[in-house]
């Protein structure tokens, strides 16, 4: 008897109709919790640090977060359609094996986050009581992983929880900040940088832009009828306001305390809103961080298995994603605990590359989805590999190398900075740039495509997908 691929896959990636069991509004706190922590905090302080004011810099991460959330938030409204998480569906585009490039792309995405989380959490917590930072890191992350092997439902519970106490936190703080004093400089609106600028709206932007890889992975779960309008408008409200909050405030501590780091100058910076604030606004930032770490190890966990499966089948077992969480745990690790003084620091040029890295790819996923397929696929199509959708797809992989290979001439980073981003004065433009020509490419590439014909194949290989939904 021929394998099955969708049945022996089902566990792990998709979730039939009849077993979505979520609620809509679950969706805003699991993203508001997502955001709200010092990871996102530490994106604030970009562009103060390239010598932007307050003023100009509240701005770009307006700006930023607005633009960033909206493919993020398209991205989560596939979930509830499909019953997949993100990054399966990219095989439609790139093909079974195609898919692998973006899902590596993704790995090391979820694994650097991990890492990044674990320093910056074991730095603040240095800063709090003195506890050793290397010891801090690996509870921190094994904390986040242990949580992780539990699932999706506890995963939610606990991002509902915080996402109260977290929204009243971060709401107190904003209020707060607008009663500090600023040196006048940083509120003047004639004291205009476009590189900071530009590069604080990007960084946001693309912080943003990172959450689309693995936002299907938590709305699967979701009933299939909710419609994308009110799964948009959830994800994006959660996702955004989740972000807005720490952001501004870490902006608004590096232009009160240029001088001191991260932990340090938010410490300071509640104290003198509030005398001896400083350590419960760290304690509740570093709970965030740890369950959106959670949500980095469950979602790479997935990526991993579906890694493995489309280099050698695997058959579900309990015991897969928790050995795959040990894995990713002990890489995150030695990340964590090899990476310098400066680790945090580099946090731009991390944010920098990720956007390089998905930019192509959302633009070909989104495209694929709500324009040219319309949201049809064949679910059981997608977990064959000799299926309708090809092992390898020249179509996505082409705009993706095209419209990556467009964006290089606009990077500005400290690795590298292209001809026309040095002309610009360092200003990074490649978004704006690869969005329009991964869209392009893709759409030309396939000019040809017969909407109705895919229709009626679908139909025929999804018959009997959900009979007792």
């Amino acid at each position: 008897m021929s394998r099955n691929p969708l049945v022996e896959q089902r566990s792990i990636d998709y979730v039939p109709i009849r077993e979505r069991h979520g609620k809509l509004w679950h969706l805003w706190p699991i993203w508001f919790t997502g955001g709200a922590h010092l990871a996102t905090i530490a994106s604030g302080v970009v562009g103060i640090s390239l010598g932007g004011n307050l003023v100009w810099m509240t701005i770009a991460v307006i700006a930023g977060c607005a633009f960033g959330t909206f493919f993020m938030a398209f991205h989560s409204t596939q979930g509830p359609q499909l019953g997949l998480p993100q990054m399966i569906q990219s095989r439609p585009q790139f093909g079974y094996v195609g898919a692998l490039l973006v899902w590596v792309v993704a790995l090391i995405t979820f694994i650097g986050y991990c890492a990044f989380n674990q320093v910056l959490s074991a730095d603040t917590i240095y800063t709090l009581v003195g506890w050793n930072r290397s010891t801090t890191m690996v509870v921190i992350g094994l904390v986040a992983a242990a949580l992780a092997i539990l699932g999706y439902d506890l995963i939610h519970k606990a991002q509902r929880i915080l996402a109260y106490i977290l929204l009243a936190v971060f709401a107190v703080t904003a209020v707060g900040i607008t009663r500090v004093h600023f040196a006048p400089e940083q509120l003047d609106f004639g004291n205009f940088k476009m590189v900071p600028f530009l590069t604080q709206l990007l960084a946001t932007a693309g912080y943003q832009l990172s959450w689309s890889i693995f936002v299907s992975d938590y709305s699967r779960y979701m009933p299939h009828d909710v419609g994308v309008r009110a799964s948009f408008w959830w994800t994006y409200i959660g996702a955004c306001l989740g972000t807005l909050f720490p952001t501004l405030i870490g902006t608004a501590a590096a232009a009160m305390f240029p001088a001191l780091d991260l932990s340090a100058a938010l410490k300071s910076t509640a104290d003198q809103m509030l005398p001896g604030s400083g350590g419960p606004f760290l304690i509740a930032s570093i709970l965030g961080l740890v369950t959106t770490s959670t949500l980095m190890f469950y979602s790479a966990s997935l990526t991993l298995l579906s890694v493995a499966d489309s280099i050698r089948p695997l058959k579900p077992a309990p015991w897969q994603r928790p050995a795959t969480l040990v894995v990713l745990l002990a890489i995150s690790w030695v990340i964590a605990l090899g990476s310098s003084a400066h680790f945090a620091a580099q946090f731009g040029e991390f944010l920098a590359i990720l956007l390089y890295l998905f930019t192509p790819w959302t633009a070909i996923n989104l495209v694929d989805f709500y324009y040219l397929r319309r949201g049809h696929y064949s679910v059981r199509e997608i977990f064959n590999p000799n299926g309708m959708y090809g092992r390898w797809n020249w179509r996505g992989i082409l705009a993706y190398f095209g419209g990556f290979t467009a964006m290089i001439p606009f990077f500005s980073t400290g690795i590298y900075r292209g001809p026309v981003a040095e002309a610009l004065g360092g200003a990074d433009i490649a978004m704006l740039v690869g969005l329009p020509v991964s869209t392009g490419i893709y759409l030309l590439a396939n000019r040809s495509f017969d909407l109705d014909n895919e229709i009626r194949l679908i139909a025929i290989a999804d018959r009997d997908l959900d009979p007792d939904a």
